[in-house]
């Protein structure tokens, strides 16, 4: 079971550090979710992206990987309103070409992530919380991975 939580270590690694990255290079795709309420949108853009591709890289190595863990955990939370503010905005939903449902599902789906990065924070953790977490993993990367940003 450790090779398996490994293995998801290294492919929520890799998911961070190329999400951190796209928000440098594809910025107005970040920017169509900023809640409107929010100053500097721009700056909030590049900001979460330089600390999701940091954590992203930061989460390889054992000597940081509790403190990338909690920082994605923290991450996750800090972004939840560009999600809320995508189910409930048609604007953004019609510019990013995705259904209410969708983003409704997206919604859903920071909640495996905010459990696997906890998992990915603990050295050691039970038997049954370790199959869990491998299998919300499955799920999860398959419908982030079919995202397009």
């Amino acid at each position: 079971m450790k090779k398996i939580k490994i293995l998801t270590i290294y492919i929520l690694g890799i998911f961070y550090l190329n999400v951190g990255i796209l928000h440098f290079t594809n910025p107005d795709f970040f920017l169509v979710i900023m809640p409107p309420y929010l100053h500097y949108q721009e700056f909030f853009v590049y900001l979460s992206g330089l600390f999701e591709a940091l954590f992203g890289l930061m989460i390889f190595f054992k000597k940081t990987r509790f403190y990338s863990a909690w920082g994605i955990f923290l991450l996750l939370i800090a972004v939840f309103p560009a999600n809320i503010y995508l189910y409930s905005s048609y604007e953004a939903q019609e510019i990013l070409s995705i259904t209410k449902e969708e983003s409704l599902i997206r919604l859903f789906y920071q909640i495996p992530l905010l459990i696997l990065a906890y998992w990915h924070s603990r050295e050691n953790s039970s038997k049954h919380f370790d199959l869990v977490c491998t299998l919300i993993f499955i799920p999860t990367i398959i419908y982030f991975l079919s995202l397009s940003f």
